[in-house]
């Protein structure tokens, strides 16, 4: 059986765009993986991190999948490899970031995997995204929809679409 995932994506090293795309191009390419949805890319300033480090670009994808949580992490790290990504500090700019936000309805609570996404909720990079492509989906530990999320959330970064 299939589950409604989605997940964030975030660039603020080379070919910011492409690098999404190409993420997103591999995740397309795997059997197990549907991808429904994909946002606008947005920038924003980087949060967190070196106080010099690029802005990003934002966007966030609706999938199916009959993968179980653990196993769509593997497979969303292993992108991450493929393209280029050494985790070396928390926050340092990338190449690529995928972040599993929403596995369902589940709450997950790991030593790997915490879903939904413990910050999801505060960032608006994550929300502008999120609910443009799912506004009405549930939030299981909050219970709000994720444009109810974005309304009360508070507006302090500097965002704008990206240009094409």
């Amino acid at each position: 059986m299939e589950t409604a995932v989605y997940i964030a994506l975030g660039s603020n090293l080379g070919d910011r765009r492409g690098n999404i795309q190409q993420a997103l191009r591999i995740l397309g390419e795997n059997a197990q993986i549907r991808i429904t949805a994909e946002s606008d890319l947005v920038e924003t300033a980087a949060v967190g991190g070196p106080a010099d480090s690029p802005p990003y670009l934002n966007a966030a994808a609706g999938m199916l999948t009959i993968l179980p949580p653990e196993t769509l992490l593997d497979v969303l790290l292993d992108v991450e490899a493929r393209l280029g990504r050494v985790r070396r500090t928390k926050w340092e700019p990338r190449i690529i970031d995928l972040d599993l936000l929403l596995y369902g309805q589940q709450a997950i609570n790991t030593p790997r995997l915490q879903v939904p996404h413990p910050l999801m909720h505060h960032r608006q990079f994550v929300l502008r995204p999120l609910a443009q492509i799912a506004p009405d989906v549930v939030h299981p530990t909050t219970g709000q929809t994720i444009a109810q999320l974005l309304a009360e959330s508070p507006n302090d970064l500097p965002t704008r679409a990206a240009a094409p």
